[in-house]
């Protein structure tokens, strides 16, 4: 059950940066963790540390919960059902200088 959790988390986490158009560079970044870090943990690495997951999880507003292991499976059908249906990556919009004096 344990790798269910981590594995929900990390796509609950990816979902959430996508979902707030952060790129995973922006993400880490403001986590304060390496981006190969940030990979890890979307992807459900049960090595990565348990504080780098929660705070980044707490950057992109994921809820923290308690479920038993039925209600942690429907819960990442729907996740990876949703996360099919975001765009696979998020890039930096471009910043738009203005030329008007």
């Amino acid at each position: 059950m344990a790798r269910l959790v981590v594995r929900l988390l990390g796509k609950l986490i990816r979902t959430g940066r996508i979902e707030r158009e952060m790129t995973g560079t922006e993400l880490s970044e403001r986590a304060g963790i390496s981006r190969d870090m940030l990979y890890r943990i979307e992807k459900g690495d049960p090595r990565c540390e348990i504080g780098a997951v929660f705070e980044v999880a707490t950057i992109v507003g994921v809820p923290l919960f308690e479920a038993d292991e039925r209600a942690l499976r429907q819960w990442e059908r729907v996740v990876s059902d949703r996360l099919e249906l975001l765009p696979k990556s998020v890039r930096s919009q471009p910043t738009v200088s203005s030329d008007d004096f």
